[in-house]
């Protein structure tokens, strides 16, 4: 136990940190957004194309990890849906927020300083073949959803152009496209460009995780606070289990291997989340209530599947 919380005491110290440096005004709540903006679109696409580009990236696909991390969502995605429905009575549109919710991970903002600590360098490469797809498959997935289910939705050509567009201007995937281009050329940098990536790359762990405890400023509880918590829950351990219970027990993956895919799958719903709910105007507050207790209640489960994981 001693162990784990070696690990995790100082990721969740450095989001506190970031949090109290906000709420005291020793930072400024304003420049949260630029933090995270580099984080976003310069430090991390440097440390996923360094990483991916030094790797054999090829090995590090396993479609017995990906494919059940992306199941695992998928199911949390339809669940959330149906409770938001059936359970709490809202309507299609704001179902699918709902379940988007429960369903898109934070895998940079948290999901890579985790992974980095627990596990080390060695676990980047399954780890960014998984963060690779991940907002290609599941934004795709909200957005056609939402417009399907909502009366004034767009027309399905249209949307997936649309979240085509989204995908591909997003600064992550530039990064991953060259590095997976740069590991199947074996492109050889030169030292001081190698350096310049390795400096970028080491400034994702501190400034992501101070820059999304300083964002937990943003989010405030309400009413809603019922149904982001079983959105939180559904993250937070079903996924997981989800993904636990296909690798190990179904397909039967090495657990030095799977613990990749399964700790990240624990990682608490993203910052995107918001940004879905507040794009069509539909639950809203239930993203940001599940933000801002997926990531307090992550401090546990997160510990507790380290746990699990190291048995």
């Amino acid at each position: 136990m001693l162990s784990i919380l070696a690990v995790t005491a100082p990721i969740f110290a450095l989001i506190a940190l970031g949090y109290l440096a906000v709420r005291f005004a020793l930072f400024p709540a304003d420049g949260i957004k630029s933090l995270i903006a580099f984080v976003n679109n310069f430090a991390t696409p440097c440390l996923l194309f360094y990483s991916i580009g030094t790797s054999d990236f090829r090995a590090a696909f396993n479609i017995a990890i990906i494919g059940p991390f992306y199941l695992g969502a998928f199911v949390c995605f339809v669940l959330g849906i149906i409770l938001a429905r059936k359970v709490f009575g809202n309507r299609p549109g704001e179902a699918v927020s709902v379940g988007f919710a429960g369903t898109f991970t934070n895998t940079v903002l948290v999901g890579l300083p985790v992974m980095a600590r627990a596990y080390g360098e060695g676990a980047l490469p399954v780890t960014l073949s998984i963060i690779g797809l991940h907002g290609a498959i599941l934004l795709t997935l909200g957005m056609v959803t939402m417009e399907l289910t909502r009366r004034d939705g767009q027309p399905l050509a249209k949307t997936l152009l649309l979240a085509g567009k989204r995908v591909f201007s997003n600064p992550l995937i530039w990064g991953i496209t060259a590095g997976i281009v740069a590991s199947l050329v074996n492109l050889q940098l030169p030292e001081p460009a190698l350096a310049f990536f390795q400096m970028m790359g080491q400034a994702v762990v501190p400034a992501a995780l101070f820059g999304i405890g300083g964002a937990l400023n943003e989010f405030k509880l309400s009413e809603n606070w019922k149904q982001a918590l079983v959105a939180s829950l559904i993250k937070l351990i079903l996924h997981p289990f989800i993904a636990y219970a296909l690798m190990i027990w179904v397909l039967h993956v090495p657990m030095d291997i799977a613990r990749y895919g399964i700790l990240l799958s624990a990682m608490p719903a993203g910052v995107n989340i918001y940004v879905f709910a507040t794009y069509y105007d539909r639950g809203v507050s239930v993203a940001t209530n599940t933000i801002l207790i997926g990531t307090v209640l992550s401090a546990l489960t997160i510990s507790g599947w380290l746990f699990v994981l190291s048995l």
